[in-house]
């Protein structure tokens, strides 16, 4: 078990947060595939001293994508409170996918199966995406047949942009998904039926 931040020392704490500081960092260039030994090498740490702080990949990738999560939590919060539903649902598809395509590890930190990867938050998120969904339904604005697993197929389209060089991925994510958004309006013609898609099951 490992020391909390509050009980380490502070070159203890100052090492952890190199780790999780590359960790993101390497996770964003590479995905999630990058070594153990690499994000050590980088932060200047021993491979040792990294498995004491992180016992397991998951663990870390766990808890260096807890600020990402949280953001994607606080949009959809933020969202909720807007008394236009349509612009509300809209901010938050605009905003997880410019995060997403600004960062490699991100789809699959958000979409793995890893035990530890904060069960809680994302169904919380998802939870509430649903919630946002029914809002903008509700308001006449968002088609009838828009479902909240189509998120998943936003994410696997905008995650190939992610490749691209940060600034090119961003404005053609925006791009993409004015396109996706415009086709998300009620009015427009008639789609085939909604794939219940899990997130884990295609992406993790």
């Amino acid at each position: 078990m490992t020391a909390e931040p509050s009980q380490m020392r502070a070159d203890a704490k100052e090492n952890r947060a190199r780790v999780l500081t590359v960790a993101r960092e390497l996770f964003a260039e590479r995905g999630l595939e990058v070594p153990m030994a690499a994000i050590a090498r980088r932060a200047g740490v021993g491979v040792a001293t990294l498995y004491r702080r992180f016992p397991t990949k998951e663990s870390l990738v766990a808890e260096a994508f807890t600020e990402q999560f949280a953001v994607c939590q606080a949009f959809i919060d933020e969202a909720l409170k807007d008394p236009d539903p349509w612009r509300g649902f809209c901010t938050v598809i605009e905003k997880v996918c410019r995060l997403q395509a600004c960062d490699r590890g991100f789809t699959a930190a958000f979409t793995a199966s890893f035990p530890d990867l904060h069960t809680e938050v994302r169904d919380r998120t998802w939870q509430d995406f649903g919630a946002l969904v029914r809002r903008a339904k509700d308001s006449g604005q968002l088609r009838a047949d828009f479902s909240p697993h189509d998120l998943t197929l936003v994410l696997i389209a905008n995650g190939g942009l992610s490749s691209l060089p940060v600034e090119i991925a961003t404005a053609a994510s925006q791009r993409l998904v004015a396109y996706l958004l415009e086709s998300f309006r009620a009015g427009t013609d008639v789609l085939p039926p909604p794939v219940p898609v899990s997130l884990d099951l295609v992406l993790g």
